[in-house]
């Protein structure tokens, strides 16, 4: 039987995730990794890339990642603006998954329904 105490909330792996690729010292600057986690901020051809990440991944290409490897930034950086962009978008989608849950349950208790 699992001892209480070390057993971890989601919700507290979902946090330390988050103040991890955020602040956490890293390749790249905790002001890029915000803006890619945001997918905000970014200058071309990295919006570009970040964009695609969190909106559209299966249309990131190698010309995408070669573009921003020509603009200065290394793989090191790449790999993790891409990690922040994906789970700043899977944060997002969470969040506002969490708020449709939590809608329905005030709804149900209201006794309101759609219409």
């Amino acid at each position: 039987m699992e001892n209480k105490k070390d057993t971890v909330s989601f919700g507290e792996l979902y946090q330390d995730i988050i103040t991890h690729i955020q602040k956490k010292d890293a390749f790249s600057s905790q002001a890029e990794r915000q803006a890619a986690f945001n997918n905000s901020g970014l200058i071309e051809p990295l919006s570009t890339l970040i964009n695609k990440v969190a909106n559209y991944a299966f249309k990131v290409t190698d010309s995408d990642i070669s573009a921003v490897k020509k603009s200065g930034i290394s793989e090191d950086q790449i790999f993790e603006l891409v990690i922040c962009a994906a789970v700043g978008q899977a944060s997002r989608q969470y969040t506002n998954a969490l708020a449709a849950l939590e809608q329905v349950i005030t709804d149900k208790e209201g006794g309101t329904h759609a219409s």
